[in-house]
């Protein structure tokens, strides 16, 4: 059964090892954040630095997997119809709107909706890290500019993990103008249990 995140909002749940996370892109052009945490002990949390260093890449796609601050891995990326997808920005906040858009209205963002998701969780704001930016358009220059342009997905376009082992998962349809091309539209997701 496929469940939808309404646009700009974001929702917490759990994974079993071997489980099959699919998240969609329905309409096409939307960023969706990713968080995990280890569900026996949340201090253990999805590492964007670990996971440069242990996947050797910053492109993440099938065959790739996503590594936790004590160098454990998460979740495998198993397949990858998108295949550009972001792990350097963090998640779009209260102080992302003020600084990037202080004409338009200041909105919780990805950082608010996943810590109102991951509360009944016992998980804290401050233990948010850098989200696994799903469908996000991030081009990095040669001399180490970053972009953030509109995400280059076609309705139907997914990607797909499996759980390594038990997880807290927050996941989102970005808040953010810029990273979804200036609209907002729904993600959905599917969970399948690998038992």
């Amino acid at each position: 059964m496929t469940t939808r995140i309404e646009p700009r909002s974001g929702i917490a749940f759990t994974l079993d090892a071997g489980d099959i996370l699919t998240v969609y892109d329905p309409e096409g052009g939307q960023v969706s954040d990713l968080v995990a945490y280890d569900r026996d002990d949340p201090r253990e949390v999805i590492s964007n630095g670990r996971t440069f260093d242990l996947e050797e890449t910053i492109h993440l796609t099938a065959g790739n997997r996503l590594w936790s601050n004590r160098s454990n891995p998460m979740l495998a990326i198993t397949e990858d119809t998108a295949g550009l997808h972001d792990f350097l920005l963090t998640p779009c906040s209260v102080d992302t709107f003020k600084h990037f858009y202080p004409d338009k209205p200041v909105h919780r963002g990805c950082f608010g909706n996943l810590a109102a998701a991951l509360e009944p969780y016992g998980i804290e704001a401050d233990s948010i890290p850098t989200a696994f930016n799903i469908f996000m358009n991030v081009p990095v220059g040669q001399n180490g500019k970053i972009e953030v342009l509109p995400p280059t997905t076609k309705p139907g376009d997914y990607i797909r993990f499996e759980a390594l082992k038990p997880l807290i998962i927050g996941v989102t349809a970005c808040s953010a103008y810029a990273s979804n091309g200036g609209s907002f539209k729904p993600i959905d997701f599917q969970i399948d249990s690998g038992r």
